[in-house]
């Protein structure tokens, strides 16, 4: 049991024998090494349903003189030298590195950091935007790797070798990193003038941007978690950022959809995703990112995110609902949010039924035609195999409605809380569903991500920022659901059926 979303696999004989230990029973640790063909195809089975990870290392992964690096940039020739000291620091052998100025200001500065540090530019004469100047890079390069870095980014030591493993995989378009925050002294790699220069301009001086550089260490939107993972839509890492990318270029195409401003990274993985390929989220590969903490910038940049729900909704039918509930947990969350005591009592009931089916069918799902066995041998199978699919679907039904209730408790304070404050103003039980979800869910999130001895203070900054980051994202996600005529980013998905 596991994944993203969670799922029950039930293994045959065979598949548990290559994984248990000497008593017979597969341990949480277990390492599967594949040697023939059915163990291929018992790895791809766990790996494509998120109960296993590959380990991001392979004696057959591509050199590092296979990937072309490709750098977009416009007008930060001090980012843009710490990052190209990084990588001849941290990943030396490259096959190339080609830095797309993207209508600088000042193209000379660009193309000297760039000369001097053994870089080859391509410039445009105006700028054409991030995913542009992705595929003209793209198209610049030889590599039949390509790795996409941002000028605002450091990788750091040995973050290149876990992405190569992945990619020792025909079947694996895709790797990515974990982006992690810059904090100026994570990593030694880069030259000591870019290094000051960088915290002079970044340095928090008030108590506000303090709190916002906590958060964003935290909680930044580019920071997928440090568990790895398939990359798939409606799962736990249903996307990964442009921040930092490797490709397998037969896989690229048309690369970067050039009319989308934001969110043309996720469109190209679920693109790369419907096109049969498999991609890797890789925590064990880090490159920090230099993140936003002026609130002014930091909000303007958490509501652009927003603005690409609407076409990516467009493009991606039933991929970015706010909420996506199987039918008993969204009539049970419903239930819950009259505030009845009849309402509470029938959400207990359709609760229970639902655990009730749920048992039945994780049963029909182990039995077996044994032609062989007795009527007592078949009854006691049955009576054990009933009895555990109880107590699994004990564990998996409130499972699934606590994950109901935590997603309608996001949506309500981030999708869709210009209709909860309009709808507030004129019902007292959704002003108090609202209120308590907004500091319900974001005391929740603060023990998720709180470091060691983190008090009450950290708490309530923390809620506070979170909920800032909410309004601003949800603020920007109407405003791109308006300026496309569409209401697909905010409507649910009430179907308990993932899109085909």
């Amino acid at each position: 049991m596991g994944g993203s979303p969670p799922r029950v696999l039930h293994l045959a004989p065979g598949a548990v024998a290559r994984l248990a230990g000497p008593d017979g029973v597969v341990p949480p640790g277990a390492r599967l090494v594949v040697d023939d063909a059915t163990s291929a195809a018992l790895a791809r089975l766990l790996t494509d349903a998120g109960v296993a990870h590959p380990e991001p290392s392979h004696p057959e992964a591509p050199d590092a003189v296979d990937v072309s690096v490709v750098v977009p940039v416009r007008d930060r020739p001090a980012e843009l030298a710490r990052l190209l000291d990084a990588l001849g620091d941290t990943a030396p052998g490259l096959g190339e590195v080609v830095v797309v100025d993207d209508g600088s200001n000042d193209p000379d500065a660009t193309a000297r950091v760039a000369d001097e540090r053994g870089a080859r530019v391509v410039r445009h004469p105006v700028s054409r935007g991030p995913a542009a100047a992705r595929n003209t890079g793209a198209a610049a390069s030889s590599g039949a790797l390509v790795a996409f870095l941002d000028s605002d980014v450091v990788p750091e030591p040995g973050w290149l070798a876990p992405l190569l493993g992945h990619l020792a995989d025909p079947a694996v378009a895709l790797a990515a990193p974990r982006i992690v925050a810059w904090t100026g002294a994570r990593s030694g790699v880069v030259s000591l003038a870019s290094t000051l220069a960088s915290n002079a301009r970044k340095a928090p001086s008030s108590v506000a941007r303090r709190a916002v550089a906590r958060y964003e260490e935290r909680r930044s939107s580019l920071d997928l978690g440090a568990r790895p993972a398939p990359v798939t839509a409606r799962s736990r890492v249903a996307y990964v950022p442009s921040a930092a990318l490797l490709v397998r270029r037969e896989a690229l195409g048309s690369g970067f959809a050039e009319d989308m401003p934001v969110a043309e990274d996720v469109d190209l993985v679920w693109r790369l995703a419907g096109d049969g390929w498999r991609l890797r989220y890789e925590p064990a590969s880090q490159v920090a990112h230099e993140h936003r903490d002026a609130v002014g910038p930091w909000l303007a940049r958490k509501a652009f995110y927003g603005t690409g729900a609407a076409p990516l909704a467009l493009r991606h039918p039933r991929r970015v609902p706010p909420v996506a509930l199987a039918p008993w947990t969204a009539a049970t969350v419903t239930l819950l949010g009259l505030q009845r005591p009849w309402s509470t009592a029938a959400a207990g009931a359709v609760t229970l039924a639902a655990t009730a089916r749920l048992a039945r069918e994780l049963a029909r799902s182990r039995r077996r035609d044994r032609s062989t066995d007795t009527d007592t041998q078949r009854l006691r199978r049955h009576f054990a195999g009933t009895a555990r699919a109880a107590r699994l679907a004990a564990v998996l039904a409130p499972w699934g409605l606590g994950g109901a209730v935590w997603q309608a408790a996001g949506a309500l304070t981030r999708h869709w809380w210009p209709a909860a404050v309009a709808g507030s103003l004129v019902s007292r039980r959704l002003r108090r569903a609202t209120v308590a979800a907004a500091v319900a869910e974001g005391l929740a999130d603060w023990w998720r991500f709180r470091p060691p001895g983190a008090g009450p203070l950290d708490a309530a900054t923390h809620v506070v920022a979170h909920r800032l980051d909410d309004l601003a994202y949800g603020a920007g996600l109407w405003w791109g659901a308006w300026r496309h005529r569409t209401v697909a980013p905010l409507r649910p998905d009430l179907t308990g059926k993932a899109p085909s």
